[in-house]
């Protein structure tokens, strides 16, 4: 990854050059450099209403080694200091080998909520009894995804007896979708099947969905940084490592602190689910409701000492991604950030995410165990409210300097220095 070396110095054309020069066509820096190549008339025919498309920066976090691979990472999103912060983590995680991951198969779960039976025990023994009928069933239903080697693997059956409108009887399909987010596949596999399911319990089915809690759907990523560098500054590596496990530990220990801990995940994850056109809001759902699947919420990572005494992190969540169907295919960007990033399974695209998530949560924690969380965030942001004051050119990065030296990034001061300059 010699050519990324001082990227951030580069120009918005030299890097998209050296894109390039990683294996990129001139339709894929279109679709990277404009909006994400995405037309009006392409956005008109993927929801309703449209009336033109909406831009987020796109930048590209550097230095991952994801399974013994170098990978560059594009992320979209708007909240200064991320890429760079994951980019710096990566380095790091880079000199105790990079980031290992590992995924489940791909299985999802699709829910059918089963209403007035009259006996819902009874109702669920003679449903798994009838199991073998059901797959064999839903195994038809999508013949392209059993070529792949995809399909119906598992029914499982539950009794709610607590539901506040009465005990509820819930069928939970489980379906491998291969190299899809999968939504689709299951949603239409579970309503197939509801009028059979109706007619084994006696009840009727309502909800025939997905569930975003995919759980049978996991990545696991670890990391190993050598203690050696994580010195920075004033700061013994001692200090750094032990102050990043205090740190974690209190995000395990308080709900409060876990839910901003595990945002801090999210600013990683969500900004290469969102870049890859896969659903954010999908993702973030089944993260923060399998960090509450104790009872109580609490962190998505573990950070340890090792007997070397360097730093290890490992993050485990659910990772439902896609790289075909919906969004994925139709968007122009999302197809680039794919081939950039090379993936050409669903599985190794779930570890990249993982490893940015973890990465960008040493970054936060990093920063909050010693120099505090706003100096490196606050340079970056200076810039947006320089620009948001009325900068233009040159003024952008001479405001910003002057606010984080007067430690004032308020637009009112900064509004008040443009005046003073423009006499």
């Amino acid at each position: 990854m010699a050519m990324m070396a001082k990227f951030y110095e580069l120009s918005i054309a030299e890097r998209l050059q050296q894109l390039g020069e990683a294996g990129l066509d001139a339709d894929d820096l279109f679709a990277l450099s404009n909006e994400g190549g995405l037309e009006a008339e392409q956005a008109d025919h993927m929801i309703e209403n449209v009336v033109g498309t909406y831009a987020l920066p796109l930048g590209i976090a550097r230095n991952f080694v994801v399974n013994g691979r170098a990978v560059l990472v594009p992320m979209v999103i708007e909240e200064p200091s991320v890429v760079a912060a994951a980019s710096f983590m990566a380095k790091l995680a880079g000199k105790g080998g990079g980031f290992t991951a590992e995924t489940d198969p791909p299985e999802m779960i699709g829910q059918m909520q089963v209403l007035d039976v009259p006996d819902p025990e009874a109702a669920r023994q003679r449903l798994l009894a009838a199991r073998g009928e059901l797959l064999a069933e839903a195994a038809e239903i999508d013949p392209v995804l059993l070529k792949l080697g995809g399909g119906a693997r598992d029914l499982q059956v539950r009794l709610l007896p607590n539901a506040p409108n009465g005990a509820l009887l819930v069928m939970h399909l489980v379906y491998d979708v291969r190299d899809a987010m999968g939504a689709n596949a299951v949603n239409t596999a579970v309503e197939h099947l509801a009028p059979r399911v109706e007619t084994i319990t006696g009840g009727r089915v309502l909800l025939r969905i997905l569930s975003n809690l995919a759980d049978r759907r996991l990545v696991r990523v670890h990391c190993t940084v050598p203690l050696q560098v994580l010195a920075f500054g004033d700061f013994a590596p001692e200090t750094v490592r032990d102050g990043i496990l205090d740190a974690w530990a209190f995000a395990v220990a308080d709900p409060y602190r876990a839910a901003t801990h595990n945002k801090g995940i999210m600013n990683g994850v969500d900004a290469v689910v969102l870049a890859t056109g896969n659903d954010w809001r999908a993702v973030e759902a089944g993260a923060h409701a399998y960090a509450a699947r104790s009872g109580r919420y609490t962190s998505l990572t573990t950070w340890r000492k090792d007997e070397e005494g360097n730093l290890t992190g490992f993050l485990e969540m659910p990772m439902a991604v896609g790289i075909v169907g919906g969004a994925t295919r139709v968007h122009p960007g999302a197809q680039a950030a794919l081939k950039l990033m090379g993936v050409n399974a669903a599985s190794e695209l779930a570890g990249i995410i993982g490893a940015v998530g973890l990465a960008q949560n040493l970054a936060a924690l990093r920063a909050l165990a010693t120099e505090g969380i706003q100096r490196g965030h606050m340079s970056l942001h200076a810039r947006q409210v320089a620009i948001a004051s009325g900068a233009a050119g040159g003024e952008v990065e001479r405001l910003a300097a002057q606010l984080v030296e007067e430690k004032t990034v308020r637009i009112d001061r900064a509004e008040e220095i443009l005046r003073t300059w423009r006499g």
